[in-house]
């Protein structure tokens, strides 16, 4: 077995299969340098002979809840005037070779199904739970979700998550095709990594060459579609309707949003 660690991940091979997990518990909220840290980790492990697919996980309640906007007051500006390099780290990943299986427990919010969604599966848990909810807080949604929900769910069920901010349940997620598996939690990592097992072992050019066709597209149509998202969300974060979504996400309540 071979380990790296990458800030706040974890990395660990054996018997041709990566463990990739990350460590900020209890929600393990993102940002630029946890991205750009997954990037690396996925990077490094396309190049690593002894890796054939990778297992996503995450330590805690959530597989990842998003950004921290309950600890963090609005500014009312984007991450940077020239573009967003959250979602450059972004399309880092969905660039990436090697075959990836998520294990979801608890909460994949916002930009944190944007993460699930760079996975070729999502094995999951009945208590998971996925939302696109960033008209909750006043904003465009992001990381490629544009793109990659309506993909895998259809482009009506993805218009449901986007313009209701609603959460769906684990089996929801089954149904919808959301998910791939649904298992309970104690069973969860080993059900993820039995998926990965099972790409494995298989002849690892083929499965590169069927998954990179498969894929076909993909990191290219997620950088166009990063770049209007975020114009989008640099135009609404100057609002005082994404200022008031902040502030009730913090408060646990409802947004009180007057269209300005």
């Amino acid at each position: 077995m071979t380990q790296a660690k990458y800030g706040d991940l974890s990395v660990a091979v054996d018997s041709y299969v990566a463990q990739v997990e990350i460590h900020r518990p209890p929600h393990n909220f993102f940002d630029v340098q946890l991205i750009r840290d997954l990037a690396d980790a996925f990077n490094a492990l396309d190049e690593d002979p002894a890796c054939r697919a990778i297992v996503l996980s995450a330590e805690g309640k959530s597989f990842c809840a998003g950004a921290n906007f309950a600890n963090r007051e609005p500014t009312g500006q984007p991450a940077s005037s020239s573009g967003n390099p959250l979602y450059s780290e972004g399309v880092r990943l969905f660039s990436c070779k090697t075959p990836v299986v998520a294990a979801i427990q608890g909460a994949a919010i916002g930009g944190g199904l944007g993460l699930a969604l760079v996975a070729d599966f999502r094995v999951a848990t009945p208590e998971a739970r996925f939302a696109a909810n960033f008209v909750k807080i006043g904003i465009h949604p992001g990381f490629g979700l544009t793109h990659t929900l309506p993909r895998i769910i259809g482009v009506q069920r993805a218009n449901l998550l986007f313009l209701t901010g609603r959460r769906i349940s684990g089996q929801e997620a089954l149904e919808w095709g959301l998910a791939d598996m649904l298992v309970e939690p104690d069973k969860l990592r080993e059900a993820a990594t039995g998926l990965a097992a099972e790409i494995a072992e298989n002849a690892p050019l083929a499965v590169i060459s069927t998954r990179a066709t498969m894929r076909r597209g993909l990191a290219q149509a997620v950088k166009a579609q990063t770049d209007h998202e975020f114009i989008e969300q640099a135009r609404l974060m100057k609002t005082a309707d994404h200022r008031e979504g902040i502030k009730a996400v913090a408060e646990r309540r409802p947004g009180k949003f007057i269209g300005k």
